[in-house]
């Protein structure tokens, strides 16, 4: 990064190593009039540490004992995890008193912060055969994941959840529904609730757990989370939308098994078996006339979000079937004994 000896230079030039002619000059005094950006600094040894103070603030430098100055014309920034972040390493204090300023970063305040951040970063636009939409209860659904992650206490905090995890989410969202668009020969692929499980690796793989957290299992928390976030976006969406007939399907003895290899236009086909289901999608927009593709998703995202709520029960293999009934209370109130018979 400064500089070092180099024998290759020596030997080409005839130089004895004494001379100073064989220091090969690193990044940093080649990026001299410029500004010179080091991700990561407390991962730098401390004697590299010590030779960027020297730079900041005397101008010089020792390179393997010769003592050079470089009068150098540069902006030096840095980047770093707060230090309770960061078991790695840390800023010695000399080089950190002669920092001008530090800017504090912070995790996006609010969902839609994050879904700007998301939309911009995330690989969404990409070449592809099939026409892609993803509706906004997606791109929340996963936005929404994230700020629970951060709160959950089974979370280590230390570690942190970064913005990586929604962006990395949400692009093998759009990837396994595009795959099945694909398998399903549809010139559209719209992701549904079902593609943000089967994306469950790029979210365990971004989640350092606590003690309480190692015992239920990454895959157990981030199926949790996904489920908090499904029912706190559907709350947002259908609140005050009357669903009881859907409800009612299921405990008449409905039951549904959706298929993640079947083409939209089948699984539309199945929903609409369930009354008053399709009719609700209206609340997010939709129609009659619109995609079978974007109706299976809205229409799904329905049933998760009562599932989410316990209002309806689902399986692991996406089998759709009536909420477990609460036990009632025995007539004398809950919790009070039958009188006790005397006999005489």
């Amino acid at each position: 990064m400064i500089g070092d000896i180099d024998p290759i230079k020596a030997a080409r030039g005839g130089h004895e190593l004494s001379n100073e002619m064989t220091v090969h000059y690193g990044l940093l005094p080649r990026a001299n009039r410029g500004i010179f950006a080091i991700n990561e600094l407390p991962d730098l040894a401390g004697k590299i540490q010590v030779g960027l103070f020297n730079i900041m603030q005397e101008g010089d430098v020792q390179i393997k004992g010769y003592p050079v100055r470089l009068p150098l014309d540069i902006m030096l920034v840095f980047t770093a995890n707060p230090e309770d972040y960061t078991a790695r390493g840390k800023i010695i204090t000399p080089l950190k008193d002669r920092i001008g300023s530090e800017i504090r970063t912070h995790y996006p305040l609010t969902i839609e912060q994050g879904l700007t951040i998301t939309k911009q970063e995330s690989w969404v636009e990409r070449e592809s055969p099939i026409r892609l939409e993803v509706p906004q209860y997606i791109r929340e659904i996963v936005e929404t994941l994230a700020f629970l992650a951060r709160e959950d206490k089974r979370v280590d905090k230390r570690s942190g959840v970064s913005q990586r995890l929604p962006i990395s989410a949400l692009e093998n969202v759009i990837s396994n529904a595009e795959r099945r668009a694909l398998k399903s020969g549809e010139d559209l692929a719209v992701p549904r609730v079902l593609d943000i499980y089967a994306a469950l690796p790029s979210i365990t793989g971004k989640l350092e757990l606590e003690y309480e957290g190692e015992l239920k299992g990454g895959d157990n928390i981030a199926r949790e989370l996904i489920r908090a976030a499904v029912g706190k976006v559907y709350t947002s969406s259908f609140e005050g939308v009357n669903v009881s007939q859907i409800v009612q399907w299921f405990e008449l003895g409905g039951s549904l098994k959706l298929d993640d290899s079947v083409d939209s236009a089948n699984v539309v086909k199945q929903l609409a078996k369930i009354q008053g289901l399709m009719e609700k999608t209206g609340a997010l927009g939709l129609g009659a006339s619109e995609p079978d593709a974007l109706r299976a998703s809205a229409a799904e995202f329905i049933l998760e979000g009562l599932y989410a709520h316990r209002r309806i029960s689902r399986n692991e293999e996406m089998g759709f079937t009536a909420g477990e009934r609460k036990r009632e209370p025995p007539e004398g109130g809950e919790g009070r004994r039958p009188p006790r018979k005397q006999f005489n």
